[in-house]
């Protein structure tokens, strides 16, 4: 397969499907616990659903999260291995389900809220998803995105639309063979989703508490 693609980040998160559910659930990774996990809850629960699809889900800690506080959720993954770790766990209806499954209309669900944290990495099936999510939608309900911030630093890369190469800095040497990831410009994020007719759109930028710098973008889509 080629090495920058939408089915070489698949592949990557297959080999390391058992160690992100262990950097999760034991709290791992600082930028998560100390800013991004709150972020996209926080998002979510502006909007104030009541159901939720989780769309790239890993081993569940949002659909379970939002559970506890009364929000009931679907959690869907392309990787069988977390979704396993997430149905074992419970808290929500976890399926295996690929991004161009979802955009080839095979997901028949109306939710409040469809979400994806950290989780639309690839190119091609994620733009075919996000111009199907408006339709998964029930009326007046909301899309949420977090991602990371496009200004962040990029090690001297260009500021342009483009296949990057990925690594695990920062996680233990259990990960292995990282996932490349295609970076969208703030300019070219907004287009995709006000492209998908949004009525209200909404971006946030969550801080580091310690060293002010941007942890993530927040993109909130609301719909007639």
């Amino acid at each position: 397969m080629a090495p920058l693609s939408d089915a070489k980040v698949l592949d990557s998160w297959e080999h390391n499907a058992v160690q992100w559910t262990s950097a999760v659930r034991e709290n791992r990774i600082e930028s998560r616990s100390l800013v991004t996990n709150q972020a996209i809850i926080d998002a979510i629960l502006s909007r104030s659903p009541s159901t939720l699809l989780d769309i790239g889900c890993g081993e569940g800690w949002l659909v379970r999260a939002l559970g506890e506080l009364g929000v009931s959720g679907i959690g869907l993954d392309a990787v069988p291995a977390l979704i396993e770790q997430a149905a074992r766990t419970g808290g929500g209806d976890f399926r295996v389900m690929s991004y161009e499954q979802i955009a080839n209309g095979e997901l028949d669900v109306r939710v409040d809220c469809a979400v994806a944290n950290f989780s639309l990495i690839g190119k091609e099936a994620v733009d075919a998803l996000i111009s199907t999510v408006p339709k998964l939608l029930a009326p007046g309900g909301s899309f949420v995105i977090q991602t990371l911030h496009p200004r962040t630093d990029m090690g001297g890369l260009a500021y342009e639309d483009g296949w990057r190469t990925g690594n695990w800095t920062g996680f233990s040497s259990d990960f292995s063979d990282p996932a490349p990831w295609y970076f969208r410009t703030m300019e070219t994020w907004t287009d995709l989703i006000q492209e998908t007719g949004c009525r209200v759109f909404e971006v946030r930028e969550p801080l580091h508490p310690y060293t002010k710098e941007l942890a993530s973008a927040v993109f909130i889509a609301d719909f007639a």
